[in-house]
């Protein structure tokens, strides 16, 4: 059986990049509207409720306002933007942390810098190594893609920029979500940058392994995050400890996660580091996973891993 999917805001970076994943797909069938009704309330309302899925890729705004068209017990969803993310009626859509997607009604996308934050600490404070009320910074750096439209243009349209740093309020949408989701007393110190390149993102957190209790052990970490993703083909642990983590100015499209753990000669300081793609596995990459999950289909179809 075919299920039918709309994507609303298909003609945005993350709608173009799904339904790039979705091509060619013959379990798929992707509902389509023509461009003079994209914005047609009751073209999006009819399409909405018509479809088996609808992936929504909207400003969390838009989001809530398209939440309304639809009729209760009738489309299931999978929201990509920041809305429902910590929204209690909502599954939060990282399988790989221990969220049932597969039968969840609506699934909240998680944010691109929250993946790669809790893809490291969620396990590692389950498994009592990171105290869950020890006070966390994440420092992060993405393409410029992650920015939407905007920030694209910005950087497109003026080649002096090789750099944005942002979040100086300590207000950033994402956080609520990485404090809820890895089981946090307080909200990580979160610094967020952007890089002059379109797609790609490193997420890092340092960890001061000798002030910490239990001074829990590199070898420890790995074995711990080992146990949470081996059996998942998404995520892969790296034991090895290159000397650098490099971002190509135009990378290639990514859905996987990579994770590090790097560790000083005396065991005392640590720093936890994920790569992937803000607009792979940070964004398209995971809606397509959760919507594969969701319509009983093999995870990992139209993904690039």
């Amino acid at each position: 059986m075919t299920a039918t999917v709309f994507i609303d805001g298909a003609v945005g970076t993350t709608g173009l990049e799904i339904r790039e994943r979705l091509s060619g797909r013959s379990d798929i069938e992707v509902v389509t509207l023509a461009d003079d009704r994209r914005k047609d309330i009751a073209a999006r309302r009819e399409a909405l409720n018509d479809a088996d899925f609808a992936i929504l890729c909207l400003p969390d705004d838009a989001a809530r306002e398209a939440m309304a068209l639809i009729a209760d017990g009738g489309t299931r969803v999978i929201d990509g933007s920041s809305a429902h993310r910590v929204a209690p009626s909502w599954t939060y859509g990282f399988p790989e942390i221990g969220f049932d997607v597969a039968t969840a009604p609506n699934v909240s996308n998680p944010g691109c810098y929250p993946t790669g934050f809790l893809a490291l600490v969620a396990p590692l404070v389950r498994a009592g190594l990171v105290p869950h009320d020890w006070p966390l910074t994440v420092n992060a750096i993405s393409g410029y893609s992650g920015g939407g439209k905007s920030l694209i243009e910005r950087f497109d349209d003026d080649d002096a920029l090789a750099f944005r740093d942002y979040g100086f309020a300590l207000e950033h949408k994402h956080v609520p979500e990485m404090q809820r989701h890895a089981g946090l007393a307080h909200p990580p110190v979160f610094a967020p940058m952007v890089a002059r390149a379109f797609r790609g993102m490193i997420v890092e957190v340092p960890l001061p392994i000798a002030a910490m209790p239990g001074s829990p052990s590199r070898a420890a970490m790995l074995d711990a995050l080992h146990a949470a993703y081996d059996h998942q083909p998404v995520v892969t642990v790296h034991d090895d400890a290159p000397d650098e983590l490099l971002i190509a100015r135009d990378g290639p499209l990514s859905d996987r996660l990579d994770l590090y753990v790097f560790g000083n000669r005396s065991g005392n300081q640590a720093r936890l580091v994920a790569c992937l793609d803000n607009l792979g596995k940070g964004a398209a990459g995971a809606a397509v996973q959760n919507l594969n999950l969701m319509a009983g289909l093999d995870p990992l179809a139209g993904l690039v891993l």
